[in-house]
């Protein structure tokens, strides 16, 4: 190119396809590329070098060149000092060029060259941000990370309106700074011996200034590197964000190096960052196909979602990891908008997808717009609110530029009915045209190859090999062409001439017939065996449409043929005989142990015919068989309407005829593909010992389902079968003579899949493959005329239904099956009655099913059905009790309390009605229905009851449980009154002495007036209680150590005689429990002691407190000395007399606290008020002696 001239280059814009109005329009926006900076003198870099020490990585990754770009936010304005103003930069190796440039004003000094030795930039490692003062750079290398603080251009002058030709750039004085300091520069902390550095990066400053660092660790998750702000001195911050997990919990402690806890999928090939209110949200790409989104405020992944589920036709996908995927960020006027580009193999995805904040500070993702890209390679794409630009570079390394409006790729294409069945006609007749194409060419045949030790014979053609497997007798009348069946002897099907004469005859009748069918009627056909309809009216009606439309007078042509055939139900009989392939013998079960033969012998069985291509030729050649058999059914029964329209009797052989068509076209069904299989409910039948149930994982798929019988089933049953009946032990080549072996595979196949066989490992095969949708549609299709294994069939309905959601159908067909257990061999397999002699198979096989409808979590049903059952365990009481037990279980689950313990009730085992009894109490006390739980009549279970409550009283927490106040209201309801003041009573000494708190004593004295007033409602003869001992309430075997509120263990048991407690010694223990709780109340540190104190011990401590009021009550109701009371009084009168203040203050308060005198303002002075009333307590409790020794009376006078 000469220097001087500027290149052109037209950029292709991609658009969506629109209507034709919309087309014109959108064709004109295309572009132009013009390099004009080319006429310009190349800029002038002024280099400036970083080395901070460090060597280069070895081994390193060699990452490649990038590019990228910053606008100031004011370059839209006309009047901005920053208008048209941008940066832009490129990476090579460990050098950034940064460059700035404006539209309207030459800068000066605006080209810096920064290597960094040793440390290669990241891809995209270079991220700009302007803040009001200052734009600031941060750079990403693989072992360091940087940050260039620089004037913004608004602060570099002193005003916004500029009128020189040339400014200053923003990077003139980029030389002075210090690089190498702290405050611009750090180096990222590595484990030992790593020699891969970040992999993709995203740097933010905050609005405090601190400078972070996202950093995409080699090992997975994210490192965030943190540089305070500029102008601070603090130190450098590292956090690590990764993927929550139980050996994250479990060995949170150690080094992540050590760890290994992240997967290679948790990669990050593409971060970006955005600050939302007041949090920061990093979101990454991983090579896993995942975007997911960490909070740096909680440092918690907030969201992880699967980008392939936005990606059709993603199969495959999963397993291989992405390497070019990209992330792009935008807001919109709806929120934040991602861009993600899946770059997977073969082909590539834009997705726009909107981030929606829902509850507990989660975020979902909502799709807008899914655009799907060429296969040339992308380089780098942007976003805005409504765009995407991709830059791309085509197979002949040119440069592409693609556009597309993401707003309108989706909701623009929209047709009408009739125009989006005609572009479906459209393209799909196109597609099929090259499929004819495609396959033509690849069916053009080469040669011959002949293997003349098995006589197999293969046509070679361009794309694939055909094998050639011998016709059957029916399949070679039918096919065969008219000049190959010129005689009798052709037919292999009557050992009389005459019969194979009439044979002859009739076979060619059925090819008119079949040439003279029209598509839409055998559609028709096809359509009525569907839907079950009567295949003689289809029949019929397709006769009729030949009737009315015979042009070429073939009717007339099959008339004539016909009255040559002597005996039609002779011939009819024949041919229909040769399509049975009814067996009495039971199918083998698949074992290759041949009697007699070396295990080289039995390995080599184990092989023979089980690659992928005989898969596919015998089972093609199966389904072939069924489909050319159901067109022969087809074409006789048409061939019979027409024998009944001319008068001829043959409805004799209708019956037998329409089964064969209805089966062969069951047979169908084995064409369609199957799906990949879920076991999760299987493992409740126990049919693991089965070959129909072993799921074989190693099969090939996609495959269809006979094939899938074939290979994991039939196949080593087939291979069985045909060498048990061989004469030679020793192997050879006769034994794999292609020809005999391939049809006797094909036959036995055929007959294990014959419905009317009593073999049922087919259905089987399915259930055990989880191919629920095509063992439904066989069962359906096979169920109104099959009258082999019908039980069976309706257990394997059942089980499709239930697979699909439709209990209550499920439930029916279980019910139906039940009939047949005794008679069918796979259900007799179900219930285990083959192996051990059952008293009642019906009654095991309704224990299977109703763990199978547990399994799949059906509790209504299983409340059915465990009815049902009990009617059938009439003489079993040992089943009944489980039963009963069962429906107990459900009942209660569903919250049926009342139907849960009627079910209770009729339980004749003692031991599980007991335990269902202390399950029904733990449970309604859980879930605080207390009201069923005393209402409950429990007859002859009372006891039972009360012992359970009691035992789970005595076992739990006082003060996280009620169980003590549910056996008091249990008693009340029942008008018990001693047994619920027992309970109170018992209730409080506990409180005592496990609960010393303020709570507790309160509750410790609702305890005794309870039991206070349980007791005063019983005649006075009967107004006691035995006192419960200390401790004895926790003797229970094997019970853990009890621990008080205060965390200590509790005192042991102790033995000690039966104390009877009569109304008025309740009534003493109710006034103990009120001065604890007053003493408490009045200093709250001596809960802790006062719970168990003493009547003795609680006088002390409420004179201490200066309670005396409630000591002196206290000491009447014990009947205590009065001495230490007054003792105590006179002490704080002689301590009053000699204090200060303080004491005067406190004194103030014990006298608020006691009814000792009344002060008024005659009176004013504290102490004389202190001995007035200590002289009249004195007196009136007449101690007047206590006044004389201590000589306080004439003091007081």
């Amino acid at each position: 190119m000469l220097k001087g001239q500027y290149r052109r280059r037209y950029i292709s814009l991609s658009i969506p396809q629109r209507n034709a109005r919309k087309m014109a329009a959108v064709l004109e926006r295309s572009f132009i590329e013009i390099s004009g900076f080319e006429r310009e003198t190349l800029p002038t870099f002024r280099e400036i070098t970083l080395n901070l020490g460090l060597n280069a990585l070895p081994g390193s990754v060699i990452y490649p060149d990038s590019a990228g770009g910053f606008h100031y936010e004011g370059s839209g304005k006309l009047l901005s000092i920053t208008s048209n103003r941008f940066i832009h930069w490129s990476t090579s190796g460990d050098t950034v060029q940064l460059v700035e440039q404006s539209l309207d004003t030459n800068l000066l000094n605006n080209a810096v060259k920064l290597k960094i030795t040793h440390c290669p930039l990241l891809p995209g490692g270079v991220h700009v941000q302007e803040t009001l003062n200052n734009v600031t750079i941060l750079i990403v290398t693989n072992q360091t990370v940087h940050r260039l603080v620089l004037p913004h251009p608004t602060r570099m002058y002193r005003s916004e309106l500029v009128t020189e030709l040339q400014m200053q750039s923003i990077f003139t004085d980029v030389g002075k700074m210090s690089l190498q300091d702290p405050a611009h520069s750090a180096v990222i902390p590595s484990p030992v011996g790593q020699t891969v550095g970040p992999t993709a990066s995203a740097a933010w400053l905050s609005h405090q200034g601190e400078a972070h660092y996202a950093l995409a660790s080699p090992a997975g998750g994210i490192l965030v590197v943190t540089l305070p702000p500029h102008d601070t001195k603090a130190s450098v911050t590292i956090l690590e964000l990764k993927t929550s997990s139980v050996m994250q919990r479990l060995a949170g402690w150690m080094p992540t190096a050590i760890r290994g806890e992240q997967s290679p999928g948790d990669l990050a090939l593409s971060l970006a960052v955005r600050e939302l209110e007041d949090d920061t949200f990093i979101l990454a790409l991983c090579q896993d196909h995942k975007l997911r989104m960490w909070s740096y405020r909680d440092q918690a992944c907030l969201m992880e979602a699967d980008m392939l589920e936005y990606m059709p036709a993603c199969r495959g996908v999963t397993r291989s990891s992405g390497q070019g995927h990209r992330l792009r960020l935008t807001f919109s006027s709806t929120g934040l908008c991602l861009a993600i580009y899946l770059a997977v193999p073969s082909r590539g995805q834009f997705t726009v997808l909107q981030l929606v904040a829902t509850d507990n500070n989660r975020y979902s993702l909502d799709h807008i717009s899914s655009l799907f890209a060429t296969q040339e390679t992308l380089v780098d794409f942007a976003l805005t609110s409504t765009d995407i630009w991709g830059l791309w570079l085509d197979d002949t390394n040119q440069t592409v530029v693609k556009y597309i409006n993401f707003e309108h790729s989706v909701t623009e294409f929209e047709f009408s009915q009739e125009e989006y069945r005609q572009l479906q006609v459209e393209f799909w007749s196109k597609f099929y045209a090259c499929c004819l194409q495609y396959q033509e060419a690849l069916a053009t045949p080469l040669g011959l190859l002949l293997n003349p030790h098995t006589h197999m014979v293969c046509v070679l053609k361009k794309g694939f090999v055909s094998f050639l497997v011998p016709c059957f007798p029916v399949e070679h009348l039918y096919l065969s062409f008219d000049e190959y069946l010129f005689s009798e002897e052709e037919t292999h099907v009557a050992e009389d001439p005459e019969v194979g004469r009439d044979v002859l005859q009739l076979v060619q009748c059925l090819r008119l017939v079949s040439d003279a069918v029209p598509g839409d009627m055998a559609y028709e056909m096809e359509k009525a065996l569907e839907h079950l309809q009567s295949p003689e009216r289809a029949a019929e009606m397709v006769l009729e449409n030949l009737l009315a439309n015979d042009n070429e007078n073939v009717i007339e042509d099959i008339h004539n043929k016909l009255q040559d055939v002597r005996n039609p139900l002779a011939a009819m009989a024949v041919l229909i005989r040769e399509m049975d392939l009814e067996t009495d013998s039971e199918p083998g079960e698949g074992s290759l142990t041949i009697a007699g033969q070396s295990l080289s012998w039995r390995i080599s069985l184990s092989q023979l015919y089980g690659s992928s291509v005989a898969v596919a030729v015998v089972c093609q050649a199966v389904c072939q068989m069924a489909m050319t058999r159901a067109l022969f059914c087809r074409d006789l029964l048409i061939l019979q309407q027409l024998y009944l329209r001319l008068g001829d009797n043959v409805s004799s052989s209708t019956h037998t005829l329409r089964q064969k068509y209805k089966l062969n076209s069951a047979w169908l069904t084995l064409c369609s593909p199957s799906r990949d299989a879920n076991l999760q409910h299987l493992s409740v039948l126990e049919l693991s010992d089965s070959p129909a149930m072993a799921s074989n994982r190693s099969v090939r798929s996609p495959q269809t389902v006979v094939e899938l019988f074939y290979q994991s089933v039939a196949r080593k049953a087939i291979i069985t079968q045909i060498y048990s009946k061989q004469h030679s032990p020793s192997p050879g080549t006769a034994l794999l003579h292609w020809p005999h072996m391939v049809s006797s595979v094909v036959t036995l196949l055929a007959q294990q899949l014959w419905p009317n066989n009593l073999g049922f490992q087919f259905p089987e095969c399915l259930m055990g493959n989880c191919q629920y949708a095509q063992l439904q549609e066989y069962v359906r299709l096979i169920e109104p005329w099959c009258q082999v294994n019908v039980g069976s069939c309706r257990f394997m309905l059942g089980q499709c239904y239930l697979a699909n959601g439709e209990g209550q159908k499920a439930l029916q067909c279980f019910q139906e099956a039940a009939v047949e257990v005794e008679r069918e061999e796979f259900l007799l397999r179900l219930t285990g009655a083959e192996e051990k002699a059952a008293a009642a198979p019906r009654l095991q096989y309704y224990n299977k099913v109703l763990r199978l409808l547990e399994d799949v979590g059906l509790p209504e049903l299983v409340i059915h059905l465990a009815t049902l059952a009990i009617t059938e365990a009439v003489n079993d009481p040992r089943s009944q009790a489980a039963l009963w037990t069962r429906i107990f279980k459900h009942h209660l689950d569903l919250g049926h309390n009342s139907q849960a313990y009627e079910a209770l009730t009729q339980n004749p085992d003692s031991s599980s009605q007991l335990d269902c009894l202390r399950q029904l109490v733990v449970v309604l006390c859980e879930r605080s229905q207390l009201q069923d739980l005393v209402q409950f009549s429990y007859v002859n279970l009372h006891d039972e009851v009360v012992s359970i409550i009691e035992s789970r009283a005595r076992a739990v927490d006082l003060m996280s449980h009620n169980y003590y106040e549910l056996l008091y209201t249990f008693h009340i309801n029942r008008h018990n009154y001693r047994k619920a003041g027992t309970v109170m009573f018992e209730y409080g000494m506990r409180l005592g002495r496990e609960v010393r708190t303020q709570l507790g004593l309160q509750k410790q004295v609702n305890c005794c007036l309870a039991s206070l007033n349980c007791l005063r409602l019983i005649r006075s003869d009967y107004a006691w209680i035995v006192q419960p001992t200390s401790g004895a309430v926790y003797e229970r075997p094997a019970a853990s150590p009890k621990r008080n509120y205060d965390g200590e263990f509790t005192t042991g048991p102790v033995s000690g005689q039966i104390d009877i407690l009569e109304l008025k010694d309740l009534q003493k223990e109710y006034d103990l429990a009120r001065s604890r709780l007053t003493l408490a109340q009045h200093h709250p540190p001596s809960a802790a002691i006062a719970g168990s104190a003493s009547a003795v011990e609680m006088m002390s401590l409420l004179v201490q407190s200066g309670l005396f009021d409630c000591a002196l009550s206290l000491c009447q109701t014990f009947k205590l000395s009065l001495t230490s009371v007054f003792e105590g009084l006179a002490f704080k009168c002689i301590k009053l007399q000699y204090g200060g203040e303080e004491n005067q203050n406190e004194a103030w308060n014990w006298l608020a606290a006691n009814q000792l005198c009344t002060i008024t303002t005659k009176e004013s002075r504290l102490v004389k008020c202190m001995y007035s009333s200590w002289y009249k307590l004195a007196s009136e409790y007449h101690i007047v002696h206590l006044v004389v020794q201590l000589g306080i009376l004439k003091r007081s006078t």
